[in-house]
């Protein structure tokens, strides 16, 4: 028998079950079984499943950032103390309290003394009197209102004094000094490039205004009173506030927004002719940019520095607060500017800042040994010295190459241990030109064009393949390259229009087989240079051929500095011999997403060649180890290095001439050999295997998404527990590992957000649901059962078939659908609606609401389950019950086709006439036009191609990396490809089926029961859930009071159901697989099909058009066979016994140890030694 691991991996669980079984002969039993919770907060859960990645440790690291900042500036400071004390500038009191024989420029006793303040026996007093009683000679002089009503004017003023003197005259060395610590504390915000504020389309500002008035309107909504804002500028705003507004004559602030044309400038106008603007109140935290720009240009149309400003500020306005108020945050260059001509100034009388023997001691005090930097200061003035390499001093970025993922293919040899090592190249920019031009070539390659309904021989063809039609010529791929070549992005509108002009609305006919309704990448970098020189005299696309495009991309891409980025435009421009208006255009543009492709630039560049056609293509640029390939694949020519495989797939290409257009896989056959194949093949023989794989080489953050990243190494930590206990760590263990990976886990972040959206308003569309069918059965409409799932279903399909036949639909209804609690009054209007009734598609006749219910109707498959699986309302009608019956497993448009117009004859005596096939096509297309898959389902013959290329891509979105590592616990020897063979995916629908199938929901009901039991004795009532007879069976019925009934799961309130699914997901079978995924060959092989579900064969009589009884033999297909005879039973009782583990987050802390460089000499020589 073989040894199967099944696992059922979620975001914060994982569920295991090792099972042996031998499916054919019904034999099996369950090893183990068990589910590892990873604690995780459920605001981080929460965000994930909303499509939200955030780090586990976002907190932590938020702290940690904080702790460096703090720490580098008072790194920074202790360098100035340092400076200053070589300088002999700071005064006794202060420079007493200074350790500088030890710990370098720290406080002693880890004081922190104030340079302005002397502390005496009875208290401190203020150092820089002389300084204060200046500026209150300056506040007399002016004037000022606080000196004359005789107030005090607080010490702490008087910095701003000495700022704004030391611009024009000379201060003493201690006043200096204070001026410099004052300048190291607040030095302003270093903002690169691409950290400004996204506000295209309109205009974000900061405004302080006093309200004139508060009108109450005696309007209301739903967020309180709606009160009139009128403000001193004459501006006005309406405000909704549940609590009285009492603003007025109050200054309030306020970040006013105001949509721009496409100048930028121009605001946009209501129908009266008011400009458009909206108004919220400051939150400092996210307006921090807009308070910015205010301030900045508060500053600028000053003309004054920030100290005289301040200071000026005070004078006229002593109330002014100045930190957080006057001042907030600002650029940096504002700091710098100022004290850059405060030290000009001061140069004029201070001999310090000319003599290079203080500047050398400076210099020697902070590089000991670092004899390159200290050379490189020591060229400059003690001034620059200052500015650049103590107070605005900015590390540069950390390196983060490490983080890009490898070049499959391209690699270099290196040395490393006295070994040779592969290094692998790392992976292109998407940004980089090249890459845009493979990412184009492929999209063309892939590129196809659908006419949505078609007539071929009287028969209407849904999507057919016009692309050879459309695109008939290589002059015409030409032309759609060098179109899109010069395109940022691509729709299918703007597609369709280039591809067939002369249609009015081309999307209404044609559609092309990429998502209908999203915007694609063309060629982005190229695309933006052709915007920015529009405008440019003598200049045009021509322009960017591709040495210019690259030169010009390279700036762009490696500046971040925005002063940095002028200077390299400023030498580009020169180079080029291009107008000064080039600068301009591209000194705003912003810095490129750190992006990267699947390959590395190298391998890009010999894969292109074989991409290319046309014009665009040559024999000459392919690279000359690739000819030498092509050329032994066209002759035959015997080469280990080339597969058989390669010669397989390339066998259709006869000449030199064919080795274009090639698609990306092809092409990489040809140059490499291989295309999905694993780079190497690794075989882990023993739990040690994968123990050092996560120790070793394992690279954190390798993922980008921490929660993915801690459900991998914690699974393949779980293998390695049960391949101990289980296995004894034999090799070979594990015959099989079989997967199915949650729907969270292997999305992206889009796709999460996708399907969070419908998640939540399934929930609210399942609540109002069942109050509808509640509602339904107190009137005493026919069979109506409120709890049944099917009768949800069914009501489910008959609102939303009425839904999207209509072309207009009433407020009120679409907001009695968006709620999940509706009014008893929302709900008898509602009733009212759906009243207008549902049409059965095949023969046309109203389904009335009161015998919705009734054995009359029933849901019907439009492509049957017996040929491919899918269980989505997409593929579900409401039709006739004999209908459905006489339908069998044929699919709509086959059904109507074979019988169109015939009468059947229903249960109660009456009959009816199905649709002539004409008929039903203009029904199809009339009553489901807003509904567009399922009319593509009902319009179909046969399984349509882009519903089968759906279901075969769901496993695409499986991460490879989860079966690329379980396939080295399971790879046989011979396996080359990445994912083993003996590794099985499953989708979580096909689970669920499974369960269903073999009665396993049964048996979690029973597991979960006596809580429910429990819970109604505690409350002395029934709300949660009865006992009731189904099918024959006596079943507790589960239920719950209405207010806690929403977004609840039964399956969920216990951790053993990924157990459950893990114990399924073992036990299911490739073949079941395939055969729930297969399309109708595969299900018309009745020993395969008798091999996995049961099957009864029966005689039935059947009426024929003459009104003839005739004899019929039918095949109907049950449930799926069970693994082994006991399964349910062994199933329940590995259950009982689970006790659920958690993974254990606690640590052993350790005293934290910094790590850093240190100078020392060694044999005469100076080296870098790392120290803690």
């Amino acid at each position: 028998m073989k040894n199967i691991l099944g696992l059922d991996l979620g975001t914060n669980s994982i569920g295991w079950a090792l099972i042996e079984n031998e499916f054919e002969n019904k034999v099996g039993s369950i090893i183990g079984s068990g589910v590892r919770i990873i604690p995780m907060s459920q605001d981080v859960l929460g965000k994930f499943d909303s499509g939200t990645t955030i780090s586990q440790t976002a907190e932590r690291t938020h702290y940690r950032s904080v702790r460096r900042l703090i720490e580098r500036s008072k790194l920074r400071r202790e360098r100035l103390l340092r400076v200053l004390n070589s300088l002999d500038w700071l005064p006794n009191h202060f420079k007493e309290q200074i350790d500088f024989d030890k710990n370098l420029g720290q406080y002693k006793n880890h004081n922190e003394p104030k340079i302005a303040w002397v502390s005496g026996s009875r208290k401190n007093e203020f150092y820089y009197k002389s300084a204060f009683n200046e500026m209150l000679e300056d506040f007399k002089s002016h004037k000022s209102t606080l000196v004359d009503n005789g107030n005090k004017i607080p010490y702490d003023w008087t910095i701003y004094f000495l700022r704004k003197k030391a611009l024009k005259e000379k201060v003493t060395k201690e006043e200096l000094a204070w001026v410099l610590l004052n300048f190291n504390q607040k030095r302003g915000y270093y903002q690169l490039r691409g950290e400004e504020e996204e506000t295209d389309g309109k205009l974000v500002e900061y405004h302080q205004l006093k309200v004139i008035d508060v009108i109450d309107s005696g309007e209301k909504n739903k967020s309180g009173i709606v009160y009139t804002i009128k403000l001193e500028n004459g501006w006005e705003f309406n405000k909704p506030s549940k609590n009285p507004v009492n603003w007025k004559d109050q200054v309030k602030e306020f970040i006013v927004t105001t949509p721009v044309e496409e100048d930028g400038l121009t605001p946009k106008k209501t129908k009266e002719g008011n400009v458009k603007r909206t108004f919220r109140t400051v939150d400092s935290e996210k307006d921090w940019i807009a308070i910015k720009k205010k301030t900045e240009n508060d500053l600028d149309s000053s003309n004054k520095s920030v100290g005289e400003y301040i200071y000026d500020t005070i004078i006229s306005n002593p109330s002014q607060k100045i930190r957080g108020k006057l001042i907030r945050t600002i650029e940096r260059n504002h700091y710098r500017n100022e004290l850059s001509r405060i030290l000009r100034k001061q140069a004029e009388f201070h001999s310090e800042f000319t003599e290079k023997e203080i500047l050398k001691k400076c210099v020697n005090e902070l590089y000991p040994n670092n004899d390159a930097h200290r050379n490189e200061r020591l060229t400059q003035s003690l001034q620059d010295f200052i500015i650049q390499d103590i107070i605005f001093y900015q590390r540069p970025l950390k390196s983060k190459t490490s983080l890009i993922s490898d070049c499959p293919f391209e690699y270099s040899w290196i040395e490393k241990d006295n070994q040779k090592v592969k290094k692998f190249k790392k992976c292109i920019p998407k940004s980089n030109p090249l890459y845009q031009e493979f990412r184009l070539w492929q999209f063309i390659s892939n590129l196809r064009i659908y006419e949505r309904e078609a007539k071929i021989n009287d028969k209407t063809e849904i999507d057919l393949d016009i692309t050879n039609d459309v695109i008939n010529e290589i002059e015409n791929y030409e032309n759609l390259f060098d179109w899109l070549n010069n395109q940022t992005s691509i729709t299918q509108k703007k597609l369709l229009k280039y591809l067939i002009p002369n249609e009015k609305n081309p999307e209404r006919d044609y559609r092309w087989n990429y998502v209908e309704d999203k915007e694609y990448p063309a060629n982005e970098t190229r695309g933006e240079f052709i915007k920015k020189i529009k405008g440019i005299n003598g200049l045009d696309n021509s322009l960017f051929n591709d040495f210019f495009t690259n030169d010009l991309w390279h700036i762009l891409y490696s500046i971040l500095d925005k002063k940095e980025l002028e200077k390299a435009l400023k030498k580009f421009v020169k180079r080029h011999n291009l107008p000064g208006e080039f600068i301009k255009a591209f000194e705003k543009f912003p810095p490129y997403k750190r992006d990267y492709g699947a390959y590395s630039a190298k391998a890009i560049k010999k894969i292109l060649p074989l991409m290319r056609l046309g014009k665009y293509w040559s024999w000459d640029n392919i690279d000359e180890n690739t000819k030498d390939r092509i050329d032994k694949i066209l002759t035959g020519e015997f080469d280990e290095k080339i597969r058989t495989r390669v010669r397989e797939k390339s066998i259709h290409l006869q000449n030199k001439q064919d080795f274009t257009a090639l698609p990306v896989w092809l092409s990489t056959y040809i140059i490499y050999d291989r295309h999905s194949e694993a780079k190497e093949i690794t075989q882990w023989d023993s739990p040690d295997d994968i123990r050092d794989f996560l120790h070793n080489h394992f690279k954190q953050h390798s993922l980008r998404n921490p929660i993915v990243e801690q459900v991998v190494t914690e699974t393949l930590r779980v293998v390695e527990d049960i391949w101990k206990k289980y296995g004894k760590g034999e090799a070979n263990f594990f015959d099989e590992i079989h997967i199915e990976l949650g729907r969270n886990i292997k999305n992206s972040a889009e796709k999460r957000k996708q399907i969070n959206n419908r998640v939540l308003e399934n929930q609210n569309t399942n609540h109002r649901i069942k109050l509808i069918l509640e509602e339904l059965k107190n009137e005493g409409i026919e069979a109506v059962r409120p709890f049944s799932p099917s009768h949800q279903e069914i009501l489910k399909i008959y609102e939303d078939g009425i839904y999207k036949s209509k072309n207009e639909i009433d407020d009120d209804i679409i907001k009695i659908r968006r709620n999940s609690a509706p009014s008893k009054k929302e709900i008898e209007k509602y009733k009212l609606w759906l009243g207008q009734g549902y049409i059965s598609p095949y023969t046309g006749r109203p389904i009335q609401l009161t015998e919705l219910f009734t054995t009359k109707y029933q849901i019907e498959h439009i492509i049957p389950q017996s040929r491919f699986f899918n269980d989505s309302l997409s593929n579900k009608i409401i039709c006739e019950a004999e209908v459905n019956e006489l339908k069998g497993n044929k699919t709509a448009y086959e059904f109507i086709k074979e019988n169109p117009g015939r009468k059947v004859e229903l249960n109660h005596g009456k009959t009816i006439q199905l649709f002539s096939l004409y008929e039903y096509e203009n029904h199809v297309k009339s009553f489901f036009k807003n509904d567009s898959k399922k009319k593509e389902f009902l319009l179909s013959e046969d399984i349509p191609d882009s519903f089968i290329e759906r279901q075969l891509n769901d496993s695409r979105y499986i991460s490879k990396y989860v079966r690329t590592l379980l396939s080295n616990i399971v790879r046989n020897k011979d396996e080359e490809e990445p994912v083993s063979k003996n590794i099985v995916t499953l989708a979580g629908s096909i689970t669920d089926v499974m369960k269903q199938h073999w009665g396993l929901n049964d048996v979690w009901n029973k597991l979960i029961t006596p809580r429910f039991e429990r819970l109604n004795e505690l409350t002395n009532s029934n709300q949660f859930g009865f006992w009731d007879n189904k099918d024959g069976k006596r079943v507790f019925q589960i239920t719950l009071p209405k207010e806690i009934e929403k977004g609840f799961s039964k399956k969920r309130i216990d951790h053993r159901h990924h157990a459950l699914d893990a114990i399924v997901v073992a036990s299911v079978t490739r073949e079941h697989v395939n055969y729930i995924t297969s399309l109708n060959t595969k299900r018309e092989n009745h020993a395969f099909v008798r091999k996995l579900r049961e099957v009864e064969e029966k005689n039935i009589q059947k009426r024929d058009f003459n009104g003839e009884n005739k004899i019929k033999r039918i095949t109907r297909y049950g449930n799926y066979h069970k693994p082994w005879d006991e399964f349910n039973q062994n199933v329940a009782l590995s259950l009982e016994k689970i006790v659920v583990s958690f993974k254990q987050n606690l640590r052993v802390i350790n005293k934290a140890t910094n790590k850093y460089q240190k100078w020392t000499e060694k044999d005469g020589k100076k080296v870098k030694t790392i120290c803690q």
